[in-house]
């Protein structure tokens, strides 16, 4: 039996001992050498060739990763690690560093329980660093840090060993200011990372050697010889001497924690059900033998077996062969096949426990965030809330409309596959709006339409997703809408939520749908927490990302009956605002009167939901509108003598440059630019620094319109929308 198969053989044996598993995860900025240190671990437990190590990519299998050396997919890998002669499972999740797969990264941290930050000793830590750590530490995530090319340092900028030291405080630090700021409260202390408590290992995982102070106990290597191996060009010896697979896999298992630790406090974090229930303790104690509980954080396109959801499952166990809810679909489905993952491989298994990620086949209605259970009804886990939202568009359509079939088929698969992308048909001209992260996420999602699935598509410029909101609030002038047959009316007042409101709603603190009624008062005092009013939060109705809808009524008969069209209304003008159709952002919508039929046949949907539409239209028209446009934190590392023409081309993008620190010869340019101003900017930068700017951006929310682009922008997404020209002013929606 070669020794890959032998790992395999007793990594299906480990699973079942939720002690010695571990769940981690990689994540760093881009190109900071996380693929590269995957290969590294997996090659270490005997699951590829040593030799290719580092320059394979055995987790990057999809095509247009190794064609353009990023990780695009979030890949799993599972493998046995030996620890004082104890066997350890460790299941691995390389995640992607570039800004426009955050969503990856997100859903990844969910399905782990510790993760591995990568930071490059040369360039330090980075914005996307930090997101990755806010993103860890908010699904309680346990960090350590591995700081990666290290030889760089050494031979390259030819620092020395006190120079050295400095740099890595440097990060340290900075990692540590981060789990201060982020980590939950009680465990800010205990997880901070630190040399001597064994948190932070350096190396390089290019020439596959690392070390950390417990590992330099154990082979007697000492800091001076590790410089004197790197200077001498010898880390071929030191990786012999030092290999990183050891270190860091060492480091796991001593310093994360396995699924029975991790759950007792990550469950309450991400699971919305009652703590006391039969399936709330089973999974507070990782218990196989208890009801099946799994969430799935991943689907994949395998082109045999179709669809592969990957996801962990948290208690009981999931079978070969059973029927399983996928929560929220219409009908029970039949698993088909159960395994584990490594690489691009799935290794079949007749079941897959608690504490572990399985990958399985079968289940059609599964998607990124479904919980799948036994039974129809059980409680699911929290939606999984990413940092950024989608703020560019493009409009895609077959060339050929014979494939118009297949291809609504196919968006709907990448639309369930990856949750950071919004996907919107018209199914009579078969036009998709496709909405991600940035230009490189949808050219990626156009590449796999064509290449994977074979459908030529018709793509149109990117275009940016605008936010509308209100400046005023019109209190005391209600907005009267009126249904159809004149028989119902609503009164509706909006206002601008405060900032601090937007931004908790934004970073999931509040459940996104309708609020109910046993929960209005809890959420109420959480607002009331922000300074809103708490007897008007307490009768809340709906929360629609970051808009809010309040029942601000007193004794209105039979106003319960119809709550939930309400709601429905509301959601509508949520989703396309009365300025442009653009989303709606951080308005509080408070429905202060109403006069409804006695009779309910004349109070049904096709009565009460214009009007109620018509009302928030109305009153949103009457607060005075603005428009938000998205913008992205810029940092631009470039040599001091071609500075000039950088902040040049930042400056007529509409950028701002908040700061510009010079250090050894480079100034780094740190501000913000609209998301409309950076098509084109990779090639622009790259002339006017001669090629020789490094940059960096990473989504920074929505910030206002400057009034004077208020009307050629939203002219603009009229004319393109096939809107009429004049936005309909408080008048159009009162009859």
């Amino acid at each position: 039996m070669g020794r890959k198969e032998d790992n395999i053989k007793r990594a299906t044996e480990i699973m079942h001992d939720r002690e010695h598993i571990r769940n981690i995860a990689i994540a760093a900025h881009i190109d900071h050498g996380k693929t590269t240190l995957s290969d590294n671990l997996i090659a270490g437990a005997g699951m590829m060739s040593e030799d290719l190590a580092g320059k394979s990519r055995v987790l990057d299998f999809d095509e247009q990763e190794s064609a353009r050396g990023i990780t695009i997919n979030a890949a799993s890998a599972s493998m046995v690690h030996v620890v004082d002669g104890q066997d350890y499972l460790i299941n691995l999740i390389d995640t992607p560093g570039h800004v426009d797969f955050g969503g990856d990264v997100t859903r990844a941290m969910r399905a782990v329980d510790g993760c591995i930050i990568l930071a490059c000793a040369v360039e330090g830590t980075m914005p996307q660093t930090e997101t990755v750590v806010r993103q860890a530490l908010k699904e309680k995530v346990r960090p350590v840090l591995f700081i990666n090319k290290v030889d760089r340092l050494i031979n390259e900028l030819q620092i020395d060993g006190q120079e050295m030291m400095s740099r890595f405080e440097k990060i340290i630090t900075k990692v540590n200011k981060l789990i201060s700021t982020y980590a939950p409260e009680d465990l800010r202390k205990e997880w901070q990372v630190s040399v001597q408590k064994g948190t932070v290992a350096f190396g390089s995982a290019y020439y596959n050697w690392g070390m950390s102070i417990p590992y330099m106990q154990k082979s007697n290597i000492n800091f001076k010889q590790i410089f004197e191996y790197c200077h001498n060009d010898n880390q071929k010896e030191l990786a012999k001497l030092a290999p990183v697979h050891t270190v860091l896999l060492d480091m796991t298992v001593e310093k994360h924690p396995s699924p029975v630790v991790a759950q007792k406090y990550r469950i309450p974090n991400i699971w919305q059900g009652d703590l006391d229930s039969g399936v709330g303790k089973a999974m507070m104690e990782c218990d196989p033998d208890g009801p099946l509980s799994l969430m799935i954080t991943k689907i994949w396109m395998d082109p045999h077996a179709g669809e592969v959801a990957v996801g962990r499952v948290y208690s009981g166990r999931i079978k070969h062969g059973e029927s399983v809810w996928a929560i929220g679909a219409a009908k029970a489905e039949r698993v088909q096949q159960v395994g584990m993952m490594v690489g691009g491989d799935r290794i079949a298994t007749s079941e897959v426990t608690s504490g572990n990620i399985a990958a399985i086949t079968g289940i059609r209605s599964a998607a990124a965030g479904v919980t799948i259970a036994r039974e129809k009804d059980a409680p699911p886990f929290e939606a999984i809330r990413h940092i950024s939202e989608p703020v560019v568009t493009v409009a895609v359509e077959p060339k050929s409309m014979k494939d118009l079939p297949k291809f609504i088929d196919a968006l709907r698969g990448l639309a369930k596959a990856d949750a950071s992308l919004d996907v919107s048909t018209n199914q009579e001209t078969g036009e998709a709006l496709l909405a991600g992260m940035g230009e490189l996420h949808l050219e990626i999602t156009v590449y796999r339409l064509e290449e994977e699935q074979g459908i030529k598509v018709k793509v149109s410029e990117p275009i940016v997703v605008y936010r509308e909101s209100v400046q005023n609030d019109n209190k005391g002038r209600p907005f009267e809408g009126k249904s159809p047959n004149r028989h119902n009316r609503f009164y509706i007042e909006t206002e601008p939520l405060p900032d601090i409101v937007v931004e908790k709603l934004r970073a999931g603190e509040f459940r996104d749908g309708a609020v109910r009624s046993k929960d209005a008062k809890e959420v109420g005092d959480q607002f009331a927490e922000l300074g809103m009013d708490k007897d008007m939060m307490r009768k809340i109705y709906a929360i629609n990302g970051t808009n809010v809808l309040v029942n601000d009524t007193k004794g209105i008969q039979n106003l319960h009956e119809t709550r939930e069209l309400i709601i429905d209304g509301f959601n509508d003008v949520c989703k396309k605002g009365p300025v442009a159709d653009e989303p709606l952002m951080g308005v509080l919508v408070r429905l202060v009167d109403a006069k409804l039929h006695e009779d309910a046949i004349h109070r049904g949907p096709a009565q009460t939901i214009p009007a109620v539409r018509n009302a928030v239209k109305g009153a949103f028209m009457r607060s005075r509108p603005v428009i938000f446009e998205p913008i992205q934190k810029i940092q631009i590392d470039s040599p001091n003598d071609v500075i000039g023409g950088v902040t040049r081309e930042v400056s007529t993008r509409r950028g701002i440059i908040e700061d510009m620190p010079v250090e050894d010869g480079v100034t780094k340019v740190i501000g913000t630019i609209p998301v409309a101003e950076t098509f084109g900017f990779s090639n622009d930068i790259r002339a006017a620094s001669q090629g020789r700017a490094i940059w960096n951006m990473e989504n920074a929310g929505f910030v206002h319109l400057p009034p004077n682009l208020y009307e050629k922008v939203t002219g603009e997404i009229r004319e393109r929308k096939g809107l009429k020209a004049e936005i309909p002013g408080e008048s159009h929606y009162q009859d």
